[in-house]
């Protein structure tokens, strides 16, 4: 019997009675977007998948981005190229270096950010299965932007509602210090242009869609722009708006990146190895030709 329990007063919940190494029927596949839409994030325990067994859910749930947002792309260690690996392992299964150059990129995810929001067509939803975790730390937080949008001044609102901001990978990285891009990578990550509110289209309900990829915002100064985002994510950020997701081993947590913001939390990663591997649906369109 499947059951849906909430984790958290606004979204959030954990669905159990389910076991994803077969694929699921349209019925399971209406049910898991039925409380996607609803909670936003769904955290399913116990899901013993190989790399073959997540292609399949993640393929049945729908259309999967075939691009990854990845520095150094040729240094893949997982069997599918469409599959995220948010681990700290090299290609030979060891613990990367300190001073390795995908290690200080990929410190930009604990930043707030919504996957994909620097693609042309952003994400919808995030598959992340944990396959190896740390004995301690590594959590990942959630923030809804539905609940921060309702929680707005209705003069903020109107401010913000017609906004159009830019996203790269370029400006979260630049955040941290990080600007050791080839021009090839400068290339790819060109910035796109998104709204910055959305109307999530399974509840009907608004979202600010932020992002640290923002770096500037149409028609703004780029420091009061930046100054508007930052007071923004400070709002939407706040713990009442914050789930935080403690991972046990074989977790599969699903997120909806049209109105959610995440981001990862440290751990030891000098000691410890974090092997988590990530599928992602493709949203129906860029957020600029979707109904406001």
């Amino acid at each position: 019997m499947i059951t849906i329990t909430p984790l958290h007063p606004l979204f959030a919940a954990e669905m159990t009675g389910v076991d994803l190494r077969t694929p699921p029927d349209a019925a399971l596949v209406r049910q898991i977007d039925d409380a996607m839409d609803r909670f936003s994030v769904l955290v399913v325990r116990d899901q013993r998948l190989d790399d073959d067994q997540q292609m399949a859910f993640a393929k049945a749930m729908g259309p999967l981005e075939t691009t990854r947002g990845v520095i150094d792309g040729h240094l893949h260690r997982l069997k599918h190229a469409e599959m995220i690996d948010i681990s700290n392992l090299d290609t030979d299964d060891s613990i990367m270096r300190t001073d390795d150059r995908r290690r200080m990129f990929n410190l930009g995810n604990h930043l707030w950010h919504s996957d994909s929001s620097f693609k042309a067509t952003p994400a919808k939803h995030s598959m992340l299965h944990a396959r190896v975790i740390p004995p301690e730390g590594g959590n990942t937080e959630f923030a809804d932007m539905r609940a921060a949008w309702d929680a707005l001044p209705e003069a903020t609102q109107k401010l913000i509602e017609p906004m159009v901001c830019d996203h790269s990978l370029i400006y979260s990285r630049g955040l941290l210090g990080f600007d050791e891009f080839t021009e090839q990578e400068r290339e790819t990550f060109a910035p796109v242009p998104q709204r910055l509110v959305r109307r999530h289209a399974g509840s009907g309900r608004r979202s600010i869609y932020l992002s640290a990829h923002i770096g500037t915002v149409h028609g703004w100064q780029r420091p009061e722009g930046l100054c508007l985002i930052r007071d923004l994510t400070e709002h939407a950020t706040q713990r009442e708006f914050v789930y935080s997701h403690t991972w046990r081993l074989h977790d599969l947590v699903i997120w909806d990146n049209r109105c959610t913001m995440h981001r990862a939390r440290p751990f030891d990663d000098r000691r410890y190895q974090r092997d988590m591997r990530r599928l992602t649906l493709e949203d129906t369109a860029p957020t600029l030709a979707q109904p406001a």
